[in-house]
């Protein structure tokens, strides 16, 4: 039988680190229970010290997982240890993933430790958190750029103490395949007690090589690997998740393993993380990208309509996409409707699924053909809305060649309708000060502002990403609509709900 290879995805830990990507405690949670769906191993819920907000967002995660292994990062301390162990309580499977610095640079210049003082605090914090927690994994941080000597006694000292998960991160995205597979078979190799744990990839993609350098250790003897959802993450990302999973899964002729992905849920989970963290996917993104099954060249064209394995090495369907359909209209009722949210793979509950009816309707109305793409923005812009503070009530904006375009809007406030009326120099202006007018919030500056189409036509849904930045934090936010001023509003909101919901935490930690 093929060997099985762990997935163990960070998009809640390392993913919601990329700027403007935090996520609030119900969008981990829708999150984390379709990671399950998607069959993950192991879910990385956060980092539990890090603010009130991660504990309480990795304890709600241990609470809801039924089959997964629920980890915390922890630094190599005390004090990060016992919170994670205190956060994990609830979990049926928890772990404490543990971490420090093993490069030179490292050491010298972030730690200000000595080889032999890692070493020590590698020993105290592994056997610690394995007092705490049967399953401990523990990374070098920095790996790729370490002394081979020094790491395979950090490695050693880490597996004598209990850990048996142990990552080797290519933490800059420094590696090629070559160097980071070698990393791999030298560190079984040379390490005594090697046999006892499992070797974990964790890659970056500064260099766009982070599926390849992961592929590359599988190929050594790595047995689990850390990805995200969309490749999201620090800098330029993580190894991607449904890469590495179709990979194996295409490639299996050369890299024979298995995982527990269900291919089909990958669209899915894709529209999903991207909807709560506002990171539009790439139209060119390979396997989730609007463009991965799209063939304009007529070469391409031709050997399609005559046999799509021509130029398609894998199916639609068989990562969850389906082909647009217009099979929704005005006249449709809730059972078709709900027929077509299932299909979709949405499970919504029973206010959930009457206030997207609800939407749904009022786009119909607005729209001659409903795809399914249509639907998909619908339903994720309503997730994008969680218990949000600040609400779009109304928007009325007049522009044209005459002179400053003005805006009358009207929010909802805690419950209280509020409304300001401004001028701009465009529309976009004239509503985002209207807000500003109705929600002072001088120090906050917009750092983004994209606009793009659902579905192609003239009455296409528009759907708007925001970003906001405030002593450097930073929020993201979407919107969608039929009328692009109104997605643009819901937008702005949106992303103004989560940034001062990081203000708020931010005063509590103060």
């Amino acid at each position: 039988m093929a060997e099985r290879i762990l997935i163990f995805d960070t998009t809640l830990r390392d993913g919601e680190q990329s700027p403007g990507c935090s996520m609030n405690l119900e969008e981990k949670l829708k999150v984390a229970a379709q990671l399950e769906a998607l069959g993950v191993d192991i879910i990385e819920a956060g980092f539990a010290i890090a603010s009130e907000g991660d504990f309480e967002a990795v304890q709600a995660v241990a609470r809801q997982a039924q089959r997964v292994i629920v980890a915390s990062l922890a630094r190599a301390n005390r004090a990060d240890i016992e919170r994670a162990a205190q956060a994990l309580k609830p979990a049926r499977r928890p772990r404490i993933h543990t971490f420090i610095a093993t490069s030179p640079l490292h050491m010298r210049v972030k730690l200000g430790k000595s080889p032999e003082e890692v070493l020590e605090a590698i020993r105290e914090s592994v056997t610690l958190a394995r007092n705490l927690c049967d399953d401990v994994e523990w990374s070098a941080e920095d790996a790729t750029r370490s002394d081979r000597d020094f790491l395979a006694r950090a490695v050693e000292t880490a597996i004598r103490a209990g850990a048996r998960t142990i990552n080797l991160p290519d933490t800059v995205g420094y590696a090629t395949p070559e160097t980071y597979g070698a990393l791999f078979r030298d560190m079984m190799n040379r390490v005594p007690n090697a046999d006892l744990a499992v070797f974990s990839t964790h890659c970056h993609n500064d260099l766009g090589l982070a599926v390849a350098n992961t592929l590359a250790a599988v190929m050594a003897g790595a047995r689990q690997v850390e990805s995200t959802v969309n490749g999201i993450g620090e800098r330029a990302g993580n190894a991607a998740v449904e890469e590495i999973a179709m990979a194996l899964r295409v490639r299996h002729d050369v890299l024979p393993f298995t995982t527990g992905i269900v291919s089909t849920e990958i669209m899915r989970t894709s529209r999903l993380v991207s909807a709560v963290t506002g990171m539009h996917v790439q139209p060119n993104k390979a396997i989730v990208g609007a463009n991965a099954f799209a063939h304009e060249s007529g070469i391409h064209q031709d050997g399609m309509l005559k046999d799509s394995q021509t130029y398609e090495i894998m199916t639609p369907e068989s990562v969850g996409q389906s082909q647009s359909t217009l099979v929704l209209g005005k006249h449709s009722g809730r059972a078709a409707f709900r027929d077509k949210l299932e299909s979709l793979g949405y499970r919504l509950s029973d206010n959930e699924f009457q206030d997207a009816f609800q939407r749904f309707k009022a786009l119909a109305d607005a729209k001659k053909h409903v795809y399914d793409e249509d639907i998909v923005a619908l339903v994720d812009d309503e997730v994008m809305r969680g218990h949000d503070r600040i609400e779009v009530a109304e928007v009325e904006v007049y522009c044209g060649t005459g002179g400053k375009a003005r805006a009358i809007v009207t929010l909802r406030v805690d419950g209280e309708e509020r409304m300001a009326a401004t001028k701009g120099s465009g529309p976009v202006d004239a509503l985002f000060r209207a807000v500003r007018q109705i929600v002072p919030h001088e120090e906050a500056t917009l750092l983004r502002y994209e606009v793009a189409a659902v579905t192609a036509g003239t009455d296409a849904q528009a759907e708007v990403s925001v970003v906001l930045g405030e002593a450097g934090r930073t929020a993201r936010g979407v919107g969608a609509h039929t009328d692009t001023l109104v997605a643009s509003a819901r937008a702005y909101v949106n992303a103004l709900n989560k940034l001062l919901l990081k203000r708020g935490r931010a005063a509590l930690a103060a």
